[in-house]
């Protein structure tokens, strides 16, 4: 998957994600960040189980990438970190 097919699957699994972890507003490059960083999570986890990760563009990659960015979004939550990394309290 190219470039291009990342920002899609980013853009995408981060919007999933940030609804359904109801996270603040992180803008449309967060949200795509997010959703990317998800994608090297959730590709790891997957592979990890024996599953296959990310691989080309489609409904699966961006069910991965959005676990993945489930995922930091608890985490991050957890931390109390904020869009930015900062803590809010």
């Amino acid at each position: 998957m190219g470039v291009i097919g990342w920002v899609v699957v980013g853009l995408l699994a981060g919007a999933l994600a940030r609804r359904a972890t109801n996270s603040e507003n992180y803008g449309c490059l967060g949200t795509m960040v997010v959703g990317i960083i998800g994608g090297i999570i959730g590709g790891a986890l997957f592979n990890l189980i024996g599953d296959n990760g990310i691989s080309d563009f489609g409904l699966w990659s961006i069910l991965v990438a959005f676990v993945g960015a489930c995922l930091l979004l608890f985490i991050m939550q957890a931390l109390g970190l904020n869009a930015r990394g900062r803590r809010h309290y």
